[in-house]
């Protein structure tokens, strides 16, 4: 009879195994996809590059051939003029629609360039579709793909151990996945998803001061629903920086639905930029949206992975930043609440007393009964080193900050302290 210790060993290694093979799999579809969309904005570069270049082609072709036709004429006329009105009208509309396909040609390829090569007529900088500089690899342009290594292993299992079904930790300066558990299995992200509504959000606002007025609709939706809420009144007239705030801190579906309004016209709107941006990510074969507050829904989903790689996208943004590192926040003061009201990241404030090996810097939590309780976080070691924990499938909120200060404990170096000199 084999020793159980033996069992226990290849049962591991089995498992170890799988997610390899789920790890590399998942890999070779995105590098896939990536092929796909670099080819697809190669073809669409050709088509802005070469658009002025054809529409002058085209215009020189239709003045050459009218200069014929003047030349030349009919032979009941010598040659010099029309046959008749009728052709000189026909002559002139067509000269005059050339000329508008050439400037709306010049003009569209000018705005998405982004530059003023069509103004200008100045040939635009070569590149790898022309024969001009290589486009860089993968890694390089999208910055962040983290992967197992033959160091990573499995989150503790003695002493207290971590409860979550799911979860990861990343090392975020060197991309290696340093602990998983289950880190690809399909997950409800419930109000994590919020991370991805303030960064869609930060990268749309230009103005924190500008206002929008609560209405009926969103409170609606947000009571209907059971969300958590910031508190905001109907017909309350609030900042975008009290949204941005209010969507992340106390998790407030009135402020995330509201933000959604402003950015996008609608919330549905705002939900497409949302899984724009996964695409953008390179995280559409494995996550997708449906609301910006995190509701349940069979085709709202995405994996802890995913859910790491939104929020190293969310850190990398100032404004994102700024707000959810955010402990407190009071909002501005209105005819409702003329003091504002005193918000909280509550996962915060719970665990910046917990021995962490370091400190919880950002940080959002989510719920629903589907998932159970689940966080995302980002955390330094005492030495400045940043890294990402995502984790899902926790019994409550208190066990899911207890979940993640026990991989922070583990797995971030734990410095002695200096000697005092005698």
């Amino acid at each position: 009879m084999r020793d159980q210790e033996e069992i226990k060993e290849t049962e591991y290694e089995a498992s170890q195994e799988e997610l390899d093979a789920m790890e590399q799999q998942r890999l070779q579809r995105r590098r896939e996809r990536m092929a796909v969309m670099r080819r697809k904005k190669r073809q669409q570069e050709l088509i802005r590059r070469w658009a002025p270049a054809a529409a002058a082609a085209l215009a020189v072709l239709a003045l050459l051939i009218w200069g014929i036709v003047k030349l030349t004429g009919s032979p009941e006329d010598g040659g010099n003029e029309p046959a008749n009105g009728e052709s000189q009208e026909r002559i002139q509309e067509s000269e005059q629609e050339t000329r508008s396909r050439k400037g709306t040609a010049v003009n569209r390829a000018a705005a998405e360039n982004g530059r003023t090569d069509g103004e200008t007529g100045q040939p635009p900088e070569p590149t790898a579709a022309d024969g001009g500089q290589e486009e860089p690899p993968e890694e390089e342009r999208f910055g962040f793909l983290p992967q197992s290594t033959e160091r990573t292993v499995g989150f503790p299992e003695a002493g207290r151990g971590v409860y979550s079904t799911s979860g990861i930790l990343i090392d975020v300066e060197s991309q290696e996945i340093i602990a998983q558990r289950d880190p690809y299995a399909q997950i409800s992200p419930a109000s994590m998803t919020k991370i991805l509504t303030l960064l869609v959000a930060a990268e749309h606002v230009t103005d924190l001061q500008d206002t929008f007025t609560i209405t009926r609709e969103i409170t609606d939706y947000s009571f209907q629903h059971d969300c958590s809420n910031v508190g905001f009144d109907v017909g309350e007239v609030v900042t975008v920086e009290d949204l941005l705030y209010g969507t992340i801190l106390p998790s407030g579906a009135d402020a995330a639905v509201g933000l959604a309004e402003y950015v996008a016209g609608s919330h549905e709107a705002f939900v497409e930029l949302m899984n724009q941006k996964l695409e953008q990510l390179g995280l559409s074969d494995s996550a997708h949206f449906t609301n910006c507050v995190g509701l349940y829904d069979a085709e709202h989903y995405c994996t802890v992975y995913d859910m790491a790689m939104i929020l190293k996208a969310a850190s990398d943004n100032a404004l994102c930043r700024q707000v959810l590192s955010a402990h407190t926040y009071t909002t501005s003061s209105t005819a409702q609440h003329p003091e504002g009201l005193l918000i909280s990241n509550w996962f915060l404030r719970r665990i910046e007393d917990k021995d962490t090996h370091g400190e919880v810097l950002c940080a959002k939590t989510g719920f629903v009964n589907q998932s159970g309780s689940c966080a995302a976080s980002l955390a330094t070691d005492r030495d400045g080193r940043e890294y990402l924990c995502v984790t899902a499938g926790s019994s409550g909120s208190w066990a899911c900050i207890y979940d993640q200060v026990e991989i922070y404990q583990a797995f971030l170096p734990e410095i002695e302290e200096e000697a005092s000199v005698q």
